[in-house]
């Protein structure tokens, strides 16, 4: 099947086009490169450009003779979406809209969507199901939701169909040390704390040690990136094969504190890491853990790698191999 994949050179994405062609189809990957990694692109067709250009879009569907949309193309920064929330506003909302116009257009019939657990915010229950209250707590999340709704809507207008993934935190690297993880500037703990045991960076800032859990750290659900991205290629089949849409959480439903992520960093490692506290990030919820009973209940989904040691091992191999990324 040729799909093409938005944000394919991103860490996920990446991660993605490559289970897509190691399974047989072909990824055709469009992305912007202003935060992915043309290196990470091992597989498939690759084209630079815009989701927004409707005219490349649709031309790309029509000479490639696209058949499906993975789309993870967004900005993805808690942080920064807080202090410019236009910013995410315009690309996760606005240019994702154009890019569904293009699909329209080129008459391209389901697509998988890159969402995230942000759009819950502060959690009333855990782990949280799919049908927990959204109440997102930062600009990000917003802009997530906000487009789930769209596509709902595209859906019931022009037949579009989808699944839309929430994930919670991503990890680790590609089993096989092909690809990982390279952001500018980082951002996640795993990344950031196998960093500074490489000796990159002098220590790691813990933002936030006063949250109302059982360290005082945020607690997330860690799910290793290979996981993750067999789940989209469940989804998608479960759409080629004529599915109804739908909405799933992806995480393993065991929570770590990132005083924890240290820890098991270390052991790992053999390195001590040097951590300094530092205070909260606005918009960082304290705890995030997912409820994955209805993906693997419905597509058979099941992770190969829920062990945060085994995701935090993938990691190390890759930036021992890559200490300064790609």
């Amino acid at each position: 099947m040729k799909v093409l994949v938005t944000g394919g050179a991103g860490y996920i994405g990446s991660q993605v086009a490559l289970d897509l062609a190691r399974e047989g189809h072909d990824p055709v990957i469009l992305d912007n490169l202003g935060k992915g990694h043309r290196e990470a692109v091992i597989k498939g067709t690759f084209i630079q450009g815009e989701i927004s250009d409707f005219d490349l879009v649709t031309e790309v569907i029509a000479r490639e003779k696209v058949e499906a949309v993975i789309h993870l193309a967004a900005h993805s920064l808690v942080g920064e979406s807080v202090q410019d929330p236009a910013k995410y506003f315009r690309n996760n909302i606005g240019n994702g809209q154009a890019l569904l116009d293009a699909l329209v257009a080129g008459g391209v019939k389901y697509l998988v969507f890159s969402s995230t657990a942000a759009v819950y915010g502060e959690p009333e229950q855990v782990p949280i199901p799919e049908d927990h209250p959204k109440n997102p707590t930062n600009p990000y999340g917003f802009s997530k939701l906000t487009f789930e709704g769209i596509l709902q809507f595209y859906e019931q207008a022009y037949g579009l169909r989808f699944m839309s993934l929430r994930y919670f935190n991503a990890a680790g690297a590609d089993p096989e040390a092909e690809i990982g993880e390279d952001h500018h500037p980082e951002s996640h703990l795993i990344p950031i704390v196998l960093q500074t045991a490489l000796g990159a960076r002098d220590h790691l800032e813990l933002y936030g040690t006063d949250y109302p859990t059982p360290d005082g750290t945020c607690v997330r659900d860690y799910i290793h990136v290979a996981d993750l991205s067999q789940a989209h290629l469940l989804a998608l089949k479960a759409l080629a094969a004529g599915g109804n849409s739908a909405i799933y959480n992806l995480g393993n439903g065991q929570g770590y504190s990132n005083k924890e992520v240290i820890e098991t960093a270390r052991r790992v490692t053999g390195k001590e890491i040097r951590v300094l506290d530092g205070p909260r990030r606005p918009g960082d919820p304290a705890v995030l853990v997912a409820s994955s009973a209805k993906i693997k209940a419905e597509l058979g989904w099941n992770p190969k790698y829920p062990d945060l040691e085994q995701i935090i091992a993938t990691a190390w191999r890759w930036h021992q191999s890559h200490p300064q990324g790609y």
